[in-house]
């Protein structure tokens, strides 16, 4: 099969040209901005006659568009992630065999959603912010094109590669410098929220499995747990044998980081899961009787929730997780300690 890949240099990208490279079955075209591409062209500036040229050369059976931006400024989001996506879509309509269409999208199009209740794909898009709306939009493109498509609504991406910008790449960052310096405290924003972590290695599986399925429409690739954040950090923390505190901004309480002790916190015990088939020893566990309802924290306040429902990645594409969130971090952890 012949696969064109666009954004192969992004950090879901990057793995997924890992993924697809090794597969015997694949003959993988690079497109993008860089020298090292197969093809120079650039999705925000270039119009869709002239990549449907490099279509109509490459003549493949399945593009896979990685391509995006996570920050910069509302127009820097809008060029990348829906004037691009508009681009693609177009060009493999005009190109004389059109092909079947991977995007990628971002759980960040659910917007807020309640807590302790897993999002499905037919849930009604709230994004906030430019990056949630400017994925959104690209996302009505692709499923008002008219092509044999599928959106990848990913949910939070962990996993080595993850960009300094990042929850855990800032975190691992402050860890290494807190080491270096001796220092004892690293801070980081607020901590409270739920998200539904997902490796990148098993995004880079869902979107090979996409590729080669015949299923369309959205399908949500998350883990299907809600895990609370701090805890995921404090998976970090251990994993980079800091003993320090994680001072988090706008909450006064310093976490004790000391692998192995319980993080000593007002609404420590305000976790919840939502999903009955968790394994005990999994960071969001807790007992029944001490989960709060609807996601909330001790005095009542809402508190940011993110979990997938994943029933229709599992039924369509054959996929689920397979990557633990504490190995996952631990590579985080890993590859920002052997940096110099």
């Amino acid at each position: 099969m012949r696969v064109l890949l666009l954004g192969a240099d992004g950090f879901i990208g990057r793995r997924v040209t890992d993924r697809l490279l090794v597969d015997q079955e694949l003959q993988v075209t690079v497109l993008g901005r860089r020298d090292s591409a197969d093809i120079r062209f650039d999705l925000t500036t270039g119009s869709p006659g002239a990549l449907a040229r490099f279509l109509d050369a490459v003549a493949p059976q399945v593009v896979i568009n990685c391509a995006g931006a996570t920050y910069g400024s509302s127009r820097t989001l809008i060029r990348a992630n829906t004037l691009a996506v508009a681009t693609v879509c177009e060009a493999i309509r005009r190109s004389r065999e059109p092909a079947r269409l991977v995007h990628v999208g971002s759980a960040a199009e659910y917007g807020p959603v309640p807590g302790g209740v897993p999002v499905s794909e037919g849930a009604e898009p709230r994004p906030v912010g430019p990056y949630g709306v400017s994925k959104l939009a690209g996302t009505e493109l692709v499923l008002a094109s008219g092509l044999d498509a599928a959106v990848l609504r990913v949910f939070d991406v962990v996993g080595p590669g993850a960009p300094t910008a990042s929850l855990f790449g800032r975190l691992a960052e402050g860890l290494r410098r807190a080491l270096e310096r001796e220092e004892s405290q690293v801070r980081m924003p607020d901590l409270s929220g739920y998200r539904d972590f997902v490796d990148v290695r098993d995004v880079a599986r869902a979107i090979r499995a996409a590729a080669v399925s015949a299923a369309t429409g959205v399908i949500n690739i998350g883990s299907g747990h809600a895990v609370r954040a701090r805890e995921a950090a404090q998976l970090l923390v251990r994993a980079s044998g800091f003993e320090g505190a994680i001072v988090e901004e706008n909450r006064p309480v310093l976490l004790p980081a000391q692998a192995g002790v319980p993080v000593e916190h007002p609404d420590r015990h305000g976790d919840r899961h939502g999903d009955r088939d968790r394994p005990p020893h999994h960071p969001g566990h807790r007992s029944a009787e001490s989960r709060p309802a609807e996601g909330r924290g001790p005095a009542g306040e809402p508190v940011p929730w993110r979990q997938a429902d994943v029933r229709t990645a599992r039924d369509r594409l054959g996929w689920r997780t397979q990557v633990p969130l504490e190995e996952s971090l631990g590579d985080v952890w890993l590859e920002t300690a052997c940096r110099v």
